[in-house]
């Protein structure tokens, strides 16, 4: 069974859905989550796979926010020294592995996520 061909904007506004979330990086408080919602409020309703890559990124970007709270918290009792960088390594191989999905058109569903937006 052979995909449908994608526009190459749609693929774009996928792409950049998953993109948005490294705007946490840059600074911007929460960025992580605001970026990927406001491309998902922008631009939902033009297509179901921007809608379905924004609700992903949203959806992980929010659980992996609760995670990095929760290890932090658990700095405190030691283990979070650990668990802090492991998070985020973890939050940025599968941000990248979504980026890449998006590229060649494929959904993707990030492990461990909580599903707020469905």
């Amino acid at each position: 069974m052979e995909k449908a061909p994608i526009d190459s904007e749609v693929r774009n506004w996928m792409i950049i859905c998953h993109l948005a979330s490294f705007s946490g990086a840059l600074g911007i408080p929460v960025g992580n989550v605001i970026g990927p919602l406001i491309v998902w409020l922008i631009k939902k309703d033009e297509s179901e796979q921007i809608d379905y890559h924004g609700k992903e990124a949203i959806n992980f970007q929010i659980t992996l926010t609760i995670y990095t709270f929760v290890s932090l918290l658990l700095c405190f009792l030691f283990i979070g020294f650990a668990l802090v960088p492991a998070v985020l390594l973890f939050g940025t191989v599968f941000t990248i592995i979504a980026i890449v999905k998006a590229n060649e058109g494929d959904r993707y569903r990030y492990p461990l996520t909580i599903r707020f937006l469905r």
